[in-house]
């Protein structure tokens, strides 16, 4: 078969399809997407946390829009050529019909797999305290509008849960299954937090599996080989070059004379921080509903 007239979705089936374990490295522009293709891994992850930081200097607290990611999915799928993108979709940008628009436009945009997920708007980081998710059933409404929206059946539909963090991993392990049998081609628990959780999935998830690598998360590190033994078929690294890239970053502007920040949380959090994190969050409870409105003065 010739790979370069086959679609997105029908060469990332065909890794799926094989044996081990698919390695996809977070990208979130051109350049590393070039860098992702010439050092020869077989997909990459287009990390929406990425895109929010490196693309747009804002913490990943669901502050993008459809318009804004698809852009990015686009040139990072030109970027790839016939590397198969796996691209975050966050919880698709508003209800079943929204996810019919982001669905389509994420197709024509080159994707191979689109990533949805479970979480309440706004939503946040998958390793950030106060998640919260959504009732199972509004989710796999969303769930049947991306499978009938999809214009080549061969386009992957990942389905994420964060419901380990809110309300544990038996739910999360339901959902799961629940999302399996309702059509996902891959399922994805977000933020398993012990190496038992990480087998507990493999054994109770009756799916092929996706699992997020996050450097600082609260995922332990898990060696690939480990992972394709457990039955895990796609491994995420979202931060492997955003994480690189800001701490060379800051060694490098220190050497020519600056001050690096010292108070930043470690891990995601921290990253987030970098951008502004603290004080998206101190708006987000000023206008909190329900919170009082700061005094306003009048002129004299």
């Amino acid at each position: 078969m010739d790979i370069a007239h086959t679609t997105p979705g029908a060469r990332l089936r065909r890794l799926l399809d094989g044996n081990g374990l698919i390695t996809a490295p977070g990208v979130y522009d051109g350049l590393g997407a070039h860098m992702a293709a010439r050092c020869g891994f077989p997909a990459a992850y287009l990390t929406g946390a990425g895109v929010a930081v490196g693309g747009f200097g804002l913490p990943d607290v669901g502050l993008l829009t459809a318009d804004e990611m698809v852009g990015r999915v686009r040139i990072v799928a030109g970027a790839l050529g016939a590397v198969p993108l796996i691209a975050d979709a966050d919880t698709g940008y508003g209800g079943p019909l929204q996810v019919v628009r982001t669905m389509r436009a994420y197709e024509q945009a080159g994707v191979a797999a689109i990533q949805l997920e479970d979480q309440a708007f706004p939503k946040k980081c998958g390793h950030l305290p106060g998640k919260e998710v959504v009732p199972a059933a509004e989710f796999e409404a969303k769930l049947r509008a991306a499978l009938d929206a999809r214009c080549d059946p061969d386009t992957v539909v990942i389905a994420r849960t964060d419901a380990r963090g809110p309300v544990g991993l038996a739910e999360a392990v339901e959902r799961a299954n629940r999302y399996a049998a309702a059509g996902a081609d891959v399922v994805f628990v977000e933020a398993p937090q012990s190496p038992e959780e990480i087998e507990e999935i493999a054994v109770r998830v009756e799916a092929p599996l996706l699992i997020n690598m996050v450097q600082g998360g609260l995922t332990p590190d898990t060696a690939s080989d480990r992972l394709a033994e457990l039955g895990y078929r796609i491994a995420i690294h979202p931060g492997v070059l955003l994480g690189s890239f800001v701490l060379a970053g800051l060694q490098s502007l220190q050497r020519l004379g600056g001050t690096p920040p010292t108070d930043l949380a470690p891990g995601p959090q921290g990253l987030f921080e970098l951008v502004g994190l603290r004080e998206w969050a101190a708006l987000g409870e000023r206008y909190r509903t329900g919170a009082e409105s700061p005094a306003v003065e009048e002129d004299a």
